[in-house]
């Protein structure tokens, strides 16, 4: 393992400044330091993460949303969906969740186990985590939307939002690599534009990977400034995502 900033929680944790090929817990996990600033342990996407870039969780298919499920009775271990003209990697929602979105079973959320690759318009089976099963019985009419586990393939958060805001990057977390990126507590963080010291900031900014003064209709709030934001510089916000 490389040598970097190891955690206090959990014990023997990754080091902070480290990019693994090695998966060494489970996708979401926090982490905290002797600091007192959290983690979250993550999965970078198709590109390497950027040291101060913000994050954001990857990008929601929309032929992945309210799919066609059939029949699953009550105690049911998995779900038997047909997805839209879009194809998906084998347990690209592994560690995610299958909510129903229509009625019946309106509203119950399961934790995905595993699944297969997704071949576009062909029904395919997720597997629910171990001990979940179907509560209320599904029909033809009921409908099945697929959520990523957020922390697994993070992104530079885009100046048009694809998903929630997750953190900020610690480290070159290399492609498909796992590694630790912050989320609440002092970090160094892209700033956009000049936000005010205390002044709440979030994404997306106007240039990729950045943090902006916070408008409620438009931007998300992520943390607040530490210092006067100066454009272009990397600075101290203190995040507050959970």
């Amino acid at each position: 393992m490389p040598d970097g900033l190891s955690l206090v929680s959990p014990v023997n944790a990754q080091p902070v400044f480290s990019s693994s090929a090695t998966q060494f817990h489970p996708i979401g996990t926090q982490g905290k330091d002797r600091w007192g600033r959290f983690y979250r342990y993550a999965r970078a996407g198709a590109v390497d993460l950027v040291v101060g870039n913000a994050l954001q969780a990857p990008s929601q298919l929309a032929d992945h949303q309210a799919m066609v499920v059939d029949a699953a009775a009550i105690g049911d271990k998995s779900l038997n969906l047909t997805p839209g003209a879009t194809a998906g990697a084998a347990d690209l929602y592994a560690d995610g969740v299958a909510v129903i979105d229509t009625t019946p079973g309106l509203g119950y959320a399961y934790p995905i186990k595993t699944h297969l690759a997704i071949t576009a318009s062909t029904e395919f089976t997720v597997q629910l985590s171990g001990g979940v099963t179907v509560q209320v019985a599904l029909t033809s009419s009921s409908r099945v939307s697929l959520y990523s586990n957020p922390y697994r393939g993070v992104i530079q958060a885009p100046t048009t939002m694809t998903n929630v805001p997750v953190g900020v990057a610690q480290f070159i977390i290399v492609t498909t690599e796992y590694g630790w990126i912050g989320s609440g507590g002092l970090f160094g963080t892209l700033i956009q534009g000049t936000p005010g010291v205390g002044l709440g900031v979030g994404i997306p900014g106007s240039a990729a990977g950045s943090v902006a003064i916070h408008a409620v209709a438009t931007i998300g709030l992520v943390g607040n400034m530490m210092d006067t934001g100066v454009d272009g510089l990397v600075q101290g916000v203190k995040w507050i995502l959970p």
